[in-house]
């Protein structure tokens, strides 16, 4: 099963890194994210990714291009270039790099893939977020519940502490508490090739109007995620990712 992995955004509220390179190459570990998303599905035996590029997706194909070299200890024999790459451990991936525009809006880039995906279920998934979700639980959801589309459903952690008071004097406070309410969209979709049938073109975002129509059509089912998501939108939440993976406490490192 191919796993499409959106990566061509310009992630404008991380502009501290990403005026130089796409946002899924901002390293947390001195990994891009991308390579945590990638090991993530991995983990649950899915190595075939689909990449959707767009802004600076030179980036993403230099990466894998020098992918070993970069990752592994080698040498060179420098009368012609022979390379013995030392031993190691080698990620066995099928990598697809498919440049889908710089201007593409989400469901145009999935649309642009429809060769590539062919007939069969797919998983898709944004260059930006980690989770410790469950995959194969996920698929059998999706499979269970017969729908086009399956998203997984998150509740984000709060930004602040949320203060519960009675009258003028604070019952409770709960520092940055998981929200009650609010189940948003955490990507980790499991889709039918049928979905593209509702996108229009690369104008199309898919979580507006795509989503919208599916809904409609009673095509949407959605799986709740309990645990950790966190997505890297700003430069705060490069930092919490990177410091959490210093520690040795990232709970989306659910690969040996």
């Amino acid at each position: 099963m191919k796993v499409v992995i959106l990566a061509g955004g310009q992630g404008t509220r991380l502009q501290e890194e990403t005026v130089v390179k796409p946002k899924p190459m901002v390293e947390v570990g001195e990994k891009p994210i991308l390579w945590h998303i990638m090991k993530i599905y991995a983990a649950s035996g899915f190595n075939e990714f689909v990449v959707a590029l767009g802004y600076k997706g030179e980036w993403i194909k230099k990466y894998f291009l020098n992918y070993h070299q970069l990752d592994h200890d080698f040498s060179i024999h420098t009368k012609n270039g022979h390379i013995d790459m030392h031993d190691g451990d080698y990620e066995d991936w099928i990598v697809h790099l498919v440049d889908t525009g710089y201007k593409t809006q989400t469901g145009g880039r999935l649309k642009r893939l429809k060769k590539i995906i062919g007939g069969e279920t797919f998983m898709m998934t944004y260059g930006d977020g980690v989770a410790d979700i469950d995959l194969k639980e996920l698929l059998s959801f999706h499979r269970h519940n017969g729908k086009l589309a399956t998203v997984t459903a998150v509740r984000p952690e709060a930004r602040f502490g949320e203060v519960i008071f009675n009258g003028n004097i604070v019952e409770r406070f709960v520092e940055k508490p998981q929200l009650g309410e609010g189940w948003i969209s955490g990507g980790f979709f499991v889709l039918e090739p049928q979905v593209l049938d509702y996108i229009d073109g690369d104008d199309t975002i898919f979580e507006r109007k795509s989503m919208e129509r599916l809904v409609s059509d009673g095509q949407l089912a959605a799986f709740q995620h309990n645990n950790f998501w966190h997505s890297m939108d700003t430069m705060r939440d490069a930092k919490f990712l990177n410091d959490i993976w210093a520690k040795n406490e990232a709970p989306w490192k659910v690969w040996k």
